[in-house]
């Protein structure tokens, strides 16, 4: 499979005409928790050519856009960030980007961007917006799949992911793992509750099928409870930053001599 993506990529490049400059797993497949039926969810970051940048017309308007997306099948869905898109939502703690720059699975990896984008994290992380971003996660993926007397167990990873990544920001002020078994490790202690999240975990990676079973009440009280929790939590927090924006430019223009220099 790796080979079919780095043909992808380099087909994209060809077609676009952009260089990637980053390229990553971003699905259950990161996360730790895949099934066996589950496709690649493949990411990248691109740039284009200087004179794409020179125009009157700026990037994501009309004809010039700041994504690059391939058609999805059973296998493979692969998509990409224009770089400029890529660092405005940098700027904004957007969590999908975040665990792109923490995938254990890469694809490509070229220049000097990633290592540089990496440092100035600390720069630009604000707990407000990324913590509630997991927790209204949590909480829409309860509430679409885990009422009612039996449930798709399955959806419990997706209700219990964004919960630990909100504790962890609690714990230690900055993004999260994307590995679900590190979270797993960190913040659930020893006892009945992680071991039902283990046995789930087991069960889902040797490909049991988890579909409607009664609910698991360990994991359901976890659940409500630190939904309730995590809710006032976030109504504490306060935080300031600096604007992070003169340095991202730099970080933009610095790649783009790098790559076509």
């Amino acid at each position: 499979m790796n080979e079919i993506i780095q043909n992808k990529l380099a087909a994209i490049e060809e077609r676009a005409q952009v260089k990637i400059l980053y390229a990553v797993e971003a699905g259950s497949r990161a996360w730790g928790f895949p099934s066996k039926d589950s496709d690649f969810d493949v990411r990248f970051i691109y740039i284009h050519r200087p004179e794409w940048y020179l125009s009157i017309d700026p990037q994501g308007i009309g004809n010039k856009r700041d994504v690059i997306e391939e058609p999805i099948n059973d296998l493979l869905d692969i998509s990409g960030w224009e770089i400029t898109k890529a660092l405005r939502l940098f700027r904004k703690n957007n969590p999908p980007l975040l665990e792109w720059l923490r995938s254990n699975i890469i694809y490509y990896q070229k220049y000097s961007f990633i290592d540089s984008m990496r440092s100035l994290e600390p720069e630009v992380f604000y707990p407000n917006s990324i913590l509630y971003h997991y927790l209204n996660m949590a909480k829409t993926n309860y509430r679409h799949y885990l009422q009612g007397p039996e449930v798709r167990i399955k959806k419990y990873f997706y209700v219990l992911r964004p919960i630990l990544a909100c504790k962890w920001i609690e714990a230690y002020n900055m993004t999260p793992p994307i590995s679900f078994h590190e979270l797993v490790e960190d913040i659930i202690p020893e006892g009945e509750l992680k071991n039902e999240v283990e046995h789930l975990l087991k069960r889902k990676i040797i490909g049991d099928e988890l579909d409607h079973e009664p609910r698991i009440q360990v994991i359901t009280d976890f659940v409500e409870n630190e939904i309730g929790r995590l809710e006032e939590y976030a109504k504490t927090l306060t935080a300031e930053r600096k604007d992070p924006t003169h340095k991202l430019n730099e970080l933009f223009r610095s790649t783009l001599e790098e790559v076509w220099k």
